[in-house]
């Protein structure tokens, strides 16, 4: 039960901190800045794979979960209640943020850049999500993360793609982050491309470091 309990604040902190930084720069015109919201994500991410990294293994995304036991580091039989803590941690999170941010469009809603075409979002976000599955199983043992580097590693990888991917698809990575502030926005166009994109990119990571071995 402490490994559920902890998917879930996890996932609940992960979101609120990261799509809060987006909601306040949202209706505060900016004052957090791109680069602070990259920050976040990555801090966030540090933080908690530091606070439940030897208790749950700080998967907090569905991607993720998925890959470890693609990769025979996790248990199948684990799969669906680790989804179902990370997504109840995800919708409580986007629902406090709907309720403290009422005048918030997007709540830091994950949609492709204006102009930028949704195939071409699918691809960098499954690329996204590749690098980051590879960045975990290299730092990983068992299911569980080795501490500081794990922390370090991952969170660093996440503020990185954050930060160059964020202006063109907002480097998702994970379908429970776009699914969340999605329930509450009602913008659901292209929500497929981050539900199905992050899952491929990881099953291609766990792929890639099979072959690499």
């Amino acid at each position: 039960m402490k490994k559920f309990y902890a998917e879930m604040i996890g996932t609940f902190a992960m979101i609120f901190c990261g799509c809060g930084a987006m909601t306040i720069n949202e209706i505060t015109n900016g004052s957090i800045t791109h680069v602070g919201v990259a920050a976040t994500w990555g801090l966030i991410v540090m933080a908690m794979i530091y606070a439940f990294g030897e208790t749950s293994g700080a998967h907090f995304n569905p991607a993720v979960t998925l890959g470890f036991a693609l990769a025979k580091k996790f248990s199948w039989n684990k799969v669906p209640k680790y989804i179902l803590a990370q997504a109840t941690g995800g919708i409580l999170a986007a629902c406090m943020l709907w309720f403290l941010f009422p005048e918030s469009q997007f709540l830091g809603e994950t949609t492709p850049a204006v102009g930028f075409p949704p195939y071409k979002a699918a691809i960098l976000e499954a690329l996204l999500t590749f690098f980051l599955m590879v960045v975990i199983l290299k730092v990983s043992s068992g299911s569980k993360e080795i501490g500081t580097m794990a922390a370090i590693a991952v969170g660093g990888v996440i503020l990185l793609e954050a930060m160059f991917a964020g202006p063109m698809t907002k480097a998702s990575m994970n379908p429970i982050r776009s699914i969340a502030p999605a329930l509450f926005t009602g913008n659901f166009e292209h929500l497929w491309l981050y539900i199905v994109a992050p899952i491929l990119g990881a099953s291609l990571g766990v792929l890639s470091c099979k072959f690499g071995k």
